[in-house]
Protein backbone atom coordinates (compact mmCIF):
# COMPACT_ATOMS: atom_id res chain seq x y z
CA UNK A 1 0.00 0.00 0.00
CA UNK A 2 1.59 3.27 -1.14
CA UNK A 3 1.36 6.47 0.94
CA UNK A 4 -0.57 8.32 -1.76
CA UNK A 5 -3.21 5.59 -1.63
CA UNK A 6 -3.60 5.82 2.14
CA UNK A 7 -5.71 8.16 4.22
CA UNK A 8 -4.58 8.47 7.82
CA UNK A 9 -6.88 9.45 10.65
CA UNK A 10 -5.02 11.15 13.51
CA UNK A 11 -7.06 11.15 16.73
CA UNK A 12 -5.69 13.30 19.55
CA UNK A 13 -7.38 15.82 21.80
CA UNK A 14 -4.19 17.94 21.92
CA UNK A 15 -4.28 20.40 18.99
CA UNK A 16 -0.55 21.09 19.39
CA UNK A 17 0.10 17.42 18.56
CA UNK A 18 -2.75 16.70 16.15
CA UNK A 19 -2.30 19.56 13.71
CA UNK A 20 1.52 19.47 13.30
CA UNK A 21 1.31 15.70 12.76
CA UNK A 22 -1.32 16.23 10.10
CA UNK A 23 0.91 18.74 8.30
CA UNK A 24 3.92 16.43 8.56
CA UNK A 25 2.12 13.41 7.09
CA UNK A 26 0.62 15.48 4.27
CA UNK A 27 4.15 16.56 3.32
CA UNK A 28 5.07 12.85 3.20
CA UNK A 29 2.39 12.18 0.59
CA UNK A 30 -0.45 10.94 2.81
CA UNK A 31 -4.02 12.15 2.84
CA UNK A 32 -4.95 13.07 6.42
CA UNK A 33 -8.07 13.48 8.52
CA UNK A 34 -7.92 14.95 12.03
CA UNK A 35 -10.20 14.18 14.97
CA UNK A 36 -10.14 15.68 18.46
CA UNK A 37 -12.10 12.87 20.11
CA UNK A 38 -13.52 9.39 19.59
CA UNK A 39 -16.93 10.69 18.54
CA UNK A 40 -15.46 12.71 15.67
CA UNK A 41 -13.24 9.75 14.78
CA UNK A 42 -16.20 7.37 14.47
CA UNK A 43 -17.99 9.82 12.18
CA UNK A 44 -14.93 10.16 9.94
CA UNK A 45 -14.48 6.41 9.82
CA UNK A 46 -18.04 6.13 8.53
CA UNK A 47 -17.64 8.89 5.96
CA UNK A 48 -14.09 8.38 4.62
CA UNK A 49 -11.95 5.49 3.40
CA UNK A 50 -9.46 5.44 6.28
CA UNK A 51 -6.44 3.18 5.83
CA UNK A 52 -4.65 3.81 9.14
CA UNK A 53 -5.56 5.26 12.55
CA UNK A 54 -3.00 7.00 14.76
CA UNK A 55 -4.77 7.06 18.09
CA UNK A 56 -4.00 8.80 21.36
CA UNK A 57 -4.83 6.63 24.38
CA UNK A 58 -5.56 9.36 26.94
CA UNK A 59 -8.52 11.44 25.75
CA UNK A 60 -11.53 12.92 27.55
CA UNK A 61 -14.77 11.06 27.04
CA UNK A 62 -14.27 7.76 25.25
CA UNK A 63 -10.57 6.92 25.50
CA UNK A 64 -8.31 5.50 22.82
CA UNK A 65 -8.35 1.95 24.17
CA UNK A 66 -12.13 1.81 23.90
CA UNK A 67 -12.01 3.10 20.32
CA UNK A 68 -9.20 0.65 19.51
CA UNK A 69 -11.32 -2.24 20.79
CA UNK A 70 -14.24 -1.12 18.64
CA UNK A 71 -12.03 -0.84 15.54
CA UNK A 72 -10.58 -4.32 16.01
CA UNK A 73 -13.97 -5.92 16.70
CA UNK A 74 -15.43 -4.35 13.55
CA UNK A 75 -12.52 -5.21 11.26
CA UNK A 76 -11.37 -1.60 11.02
CA UNK A 77 -8.06 -0.25 9.69
CA UNK A 78 -4.75 -0.86 11.49
CA UNK A 79 -4.10 1.17 14.64
CA UNK A 80 -0.95 2.73 16.07
CA UNK A 81 -1.37 3.97 19.63
CA UNK A 82 0.20 7.09 21.09
CA UNK A 83 0.89 6.40 24.76
CA UNK A 84 2.52 8.17 27.70
CA UNK A 85 6.11 7.28 28.50
CA UNK A 86 5.16 5.72 31.85
CA UNK A 87 1.92 4.06 30.77
CA UNK A 88 3.13 0.46 30.39
CA UNK A 89 -0.33 -0.89 31.19
CA UNK A 90 -1.92 1.09 28.35
CA UNK A 91 0.61 -0.25 25.88
CA UNK A 92 0.12 -3.84 26.99
CA UNK A 93 -3.68 -3.58 27.00
CA UNK A 94 -3.65 -1.87 23.62
CA UNK A 95 -1.58 -4.63 22.05
CA UNK A 96 -3.79 -7.30 23.62
CA UNK A 97 -6.83 -5.54 22.17
CA UNK A 98 -5.28 -5.79 18.72
CA UNK A 99 -3.40 -2.53 18.11
CA UNK A 100 -0.72 -3.00 15.48
CA UNK A 101 1.97 -0.93 17.17
CA UNK A 102 2.56 1.95 19.59
CA UNK A 103 4.77 5.02 19.96
CA UNK A 104 5.47 6.65 23.31
CA UNK A 105 5.22 10.39 23.87
CA UNK A 106 7.24 12.50 23.36
CA UNK A 107 8.24 11.07 19.98
CA UNK A 108 10.00 12.12 16.80
CA UNK A 109 7.53 12.34 13.88
CA UNK A 110 10.05 10.45 11.75
CA UNK A 111 9.78 7.48 14.14
CA UNK A 112 5.99 7.52 13.85
CA UNK A 113 6.28 7.76 10.06
CA UNK A 114 8.56 4.70 10.04
CA UNK A 115 6.08 2.75 12.20
CA UNK A 116 3.17 3.75 9.96
CA UNK A 117 5.00 2.65 6.82
CA UNK A 118 6.04 -0.64 8.45
CA UNK A 119 2.46 -1.45 9.42
CA UNK A 120 1.11 -0.49 5.99
CA UNK A 121 3.61 -2.80 4.32
CA UNK A 122 2.02 -5.64 6.24
CA UNK A 123 -1.57 -4.77 5.32
CA UNK A 124 -3.00 -6.70 2.35
CA UNK A 125 -4.90 -4.90 -0.38
CA UNK A 126 -7.80 -7.21 0.43
CA UNK A 127 -8.37 -9.78 3.13
CA UNK A 128 -7.80 -13.40 2.09
CA UNK A 129 -10.85 -15.58 1.78
CA UNK A 130 -11.75 -17.95 4.58
CA UNK A 131 -13.52 -21.29 4.40
CA UNK A 132 -17.30 -20.98 4.20
CA UNK A 133 -18.06 -24.33 5.81
CA UNK A 134 -19.04 -24.78 9.45
CA UNK A 135 -16.80 -27.15 11.39
CA UNK A 136 -16.64 -28.77 14.83
CA UNK A 137 -13.58 -28.95 17.05
CA UNK A 138 -13.11 -29.46 20.77
CA UNK A 139 -16.82 -29.08 21.52
CA UNK A 140 -17.13 -25.87 19.47
CA UNK A 141 -19.01 -25.21 16.23
CA UNK A 142 -17.34 -22.55 14.06
CA UNK A 143 -19.38 -20.55 11.55
CA UNK A 144 -16.84 -18.54 9.52
CA UNK A 145 -19.47 -16.58 7.61
CA UNK A 146 -21.21 -15.30 10.75
CA UNK A 147 -17.84 -15.13 12.60
CA UNK A 148 -19.32 -16.98 15.56
CA UNK A 149 -18.59 -19.94 17.79
CA UNK A 150 -21.15 -22.07 19.64
CA UNK A 151 -20.18 -24.65 22.24
CA UNK A 152 -22.07 -27.87 22.94
CA UNK A 153 -22.83 -26.55 26.45
CA UNK A 154 -24.57 -23.46 25.05
CA UNK A 155 -21.78 -20.91 25.31
CA UNK A 156 -21.31 -18.57 22.34
CA UNK A 157 -18.56 -16.23 21.21
CA UNK A 158 -18.21 -13.63 18.49
CA UNK A 159 -14.93 -13.37 16.56
CA UNK A 160 -13.14 -10.40 15.05
CA UNK A 161 -12.16 -10.68 11.39
CA UNK A 162 -8.56 -11.44 12.37
CA UNK A 163 -9.57 -14.11 14.90
CA UNK A 164 -11.93 -15.66 12.37
CA UNK A 165 -9.24 -15.93 9.69
CA UNK A 166 -6.67 -17.31 12.14
CA UNK A 167 -9.06 -19.96 13.45
CA UNK A 168 -10.03 -20.93 9.89
CA UNK A 169 -6.36 -21.50 9.01
CA UNK A 170 -5.84 -23.62 12.11
CA UNK A 171 -8.98 -25.63 11.33
CA UNK A 172 -7.67 -26.20 7.80
CA UNK A 173 -4.49 -27.68 9.29
CA UNK A 174 -5.34 -29.65 12.48
CA UNK A 175 -2.39 -31.13 14.39
CA UNK A 176 0.06 -29.30 12.12
CA UNK A 177 2.55 -26.81 13.56
CA UNK A 178 2.32 -23.53 11.62
CA UNK A 179 5.03 -20.93 12.07
CA UNK A 180 4.16 -17.34 12.95
CA UNK A 181 5.52 -16.17 9.60
CA UNK A 182 3.31 -18.65 7.75
CA UNK A 183 0.28 -17.68 9.82
CA UNK A 184 0.89 -14.05 8.92
CA UNK A 185 1.01 -14.95 5.26
CA UNK A 186 -2.12 -17.12 5.41
CA UNK A 187 -4.23 -14.80 7.55
CA UNK A 188 -3.26 -11.36 6.31
CA UNK A 189 -1.37 -11.77 3.06
CA UNK A 190 1.42 -9.65 4.48
CA UNK A 191 4.93 -9.47 3.13
CA UNK A 192 7.92 -11.43 4.44
CA UNK A 193 8.50 -9.11 7.39
CA UNK A 194 7.60 -11.24 10.39
CA UNK A 195 5.43 -9.49 12.94
CA UNK A 196 5.24 -12.10 15.68
CA UNK A 197 3.39 -9.89 18.13
CA UNK A 198 0.37 -9.51 15.83
CA UNK A 199 -0.13 -13.27 15.66
CA UNK A 200 0.61 -13.75 19.35
CA UNK A 201 -1.98 -11.12 20.29
CA UNK A 202 -4.64 -12.70 18.08
CA UNK A 203 -3.92 -16.17 19.49
CA UNK A 204 -4.14 -14.76 23.02
CA UNK A 205 -7.55 -13.19 22.37
CA UNK A 206 -8.82 -16.33 20.66
CA UNK A 207 -7.69 -18.51 23.56
CA UNK A 208 -9.62 -16.37 26.02
CA UNK A 209 -12.75 -17.12 24.02
CA UNK A 210 -12.38 -20.86 23.46
CA UNK A 211 -10.05 -22.37 26.06
CA UNK A 212 -11.30 -23.74 29.40
CA UNK A 213 -8.10 -22.32 30.90
CA UNK A 214 -6.31 -19.81 28.63
CA UNK A 215 -3.19 -20.06 30.80
CA UNK A 216 -2.94 -23.79 30.06
CA UNK A 217 -4.36 -24.07 26.54
CA UNK A 218 -5.40 -27.44 25.21
CA UNK A 219 -6.89 -26.43 21.86
CA UNK A 220 -4.38 -23.95 20.40
CA UNK A 221 -0.99 -24.99 21.70
CA UNK A 222 2.34 -23.21 21.39
CA UNK A 223 5.27 -25.01 19.87
CA UNK A 224 8.28 -23.13 21.16
CA UNK A 225 10.52 -22.03 18.32
CA UNK A 226 7.94 -23.25 15.85
CA UNK A 227 4.57 -21.57 16.04
CA UNK A 228 1.07 -22.72 16.90
CA UNK A 229 -0.97 -25.87 16.39
CA UNK A 230 -4.63 -26.83 16.72
CA UNK A 231 -4.28 -29.92 18.93
CA UNK A 232 -7.72 -31.51 18.33
CA UNK A 233 -9.54 -33.21 15.48
CA UNK A 234 -11.78 -31.22 13.12
CA UNK A 235 -15.06 -32.41 11.60
CA UNK A 236 -17.21 -30.84 8.91
CA UNK A 237 -20.61 -29.89 10.30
Amino acid sequence: MEPQDTQILIVDDAREIREPLGQYFRKQGFRVQLAANAMDARRMLDEANIGMVVLDVMMPGEDGLSLCRWLVEHGGPPVILLTGMAEDTDRIVGLELGADDYVTKPFNPRELLARVRAVLRRVPSSAPAVSNGTRRFGGWLHDPVAKTLRHADGRTAELTSGENRLLSVLLDNPRVVISRARLLDLTAGRDAKVYDRAIDNTVSRLRRKIEADPTAPGLIVTEWGGGYMLAVEVEDA
